[in-house]
């Protein structure tokens, strides 16, 4: 791997820095206008996909989970309180949002492993039906229709929701090649061979860790490390790029990055202009759209002016449309697309 690591440090060079939040509060912040290019450009986001796409807000205080549908109509608040919502995913019906949830007031996102101060739920996307699911938990990610993955601190489990069975996948301080790491957001790949994980404490970096053979494939710097549908392919944010991080993809073989990738080969995302420091993105389950958050100062994940955009994957960068306009902090999008 030094070839890689080689070429990101000249690319970005601020790896160490990257996915850490520093200290403050959330502004609610105030709405602010569209122009006329942003509306045309949901508008034809809009004539191209049905879909929806919730989010993370601090537009109402701490933090709660916004919906609206992919060309900025029927924005609506899904969760309303006290407490930080964030890291919200659509259900593979699209029916329900798993989503994290401090058990009280403010908890900052670079607490997120400190499993003990949240939980995971469930809601409905009309608002009903709140539902823990999890508790001590962050990072869920939806599996099927009733079985979910999470973390608590160094481990991983899988949970079956009609029996609550927990089952341990990875426990890190156990594992020699993981080293005790912290481990940020677990993507099982689709063949359910792999776990895409963002190592923090112990180790800093990105990576493919192998269930079968208990062996662990660095990818690099970085974070938010996920696979595409596919599961031929990963994505994660790179520390470079034109605002001073990017989203780069590389195609996986056998579990292994396929190392023969230039720099712009790379480059999945990078947005024109000055709001170009990409963090959150999400694939769609056609892998067809790529929804994140970016921001044009500061870095703070649940602090800086971050904003959602939506973008038809292989288009022009250029083509991506901006969904919120708020000055407040909106992270963590998911996109579900209407069959």
């Amino acid at each position: 791997m030094k070839g890689l690591w080689r070429l990101w440090m000249v690319g970005g060079g601020l790896g160490l820095w990257a996915c850490a939040t520093l200290s403050g509060r959330p502004d609610q912040g105030a709405e602010a206008s569209l122009s006329a290019d942003d509306r045309a450009a949901l508008t034809r986001v809009g004539q191209k996909v049905r879909a929806e796409v919730v989010w993370s807000s601090s537009r109402l205080g701490n933090h709660d989970l916004f919906l609206a549908r992919a060309d900025g109509s029927g924005l609506r608040p899904l969760t309303q309180g006290d407490q930080v919502d964030w890291f919200p995913r659509f259900a593979p019906d699209g029916q329900r949002v798993l989503f994290c949830r401090s058990k009280k007031g403010w908890v900052y996102e670079r607490d997120a492993n400190r499993n003990w101060l949240w939980d995971l739920f469930t809601i409905q996307k009309d608002g009903s039906a709140l539902t823990l699911v999890a508790a001590d938990a962050t990072w869920g990610t939806w599996l099927g229709p009733e079985r979910i993955q999470f973390a608590r601190n160094s481990k991983v489990f899988h949970k079956d929701l009609a029996s609550g069975q927990e089952t341990l996948i990875v426990d890190s301080d156990k594992e020699p090649a993981l080293g005790g790491a912290e481990l940020q957001q677990p993507q099982l790949s689709p063949d359910g061979k792999f776990l895409a994980l963002t190592l923090r404490g112990a180790k800093r970096e990105t990576g493919l860790f192998d269930l079968q053979k208990r062996t662990w494939v660095a990818t690099g710097e970085g974070c938010q490390i996920n696979w595409f549908p596919a599961g031929d392919r990963i994505y994660w944010v790179n520390p470079s790029g034109n605002g001073g991080s990017e989203v780069f993809s590389i195609g996986v073989a056998l579990g292994k990055p396929d190392r023969a990738y230039s720099y712009e080969q790379m480059r999945f995302i990078d947005l024109p202009g000055r709001r170009s420091h990409e963090y959150f993105p999400k694939l769609s389950a056609d892998g067809k759209w790529l929804v994140w958050a970016a921001t044009q100062r500061g870095h703070d994940h649940d602090i800086a002016d971050y904003e959602i955009y939506v973008w038809e994957v292989g288009a022009l960068p250029d083509s991506a449309a901006r969904l919120s306009f708020h000055s407040g902090n909106d992270r963590w999008p998911d996109i579900f697309v209407s069959q």
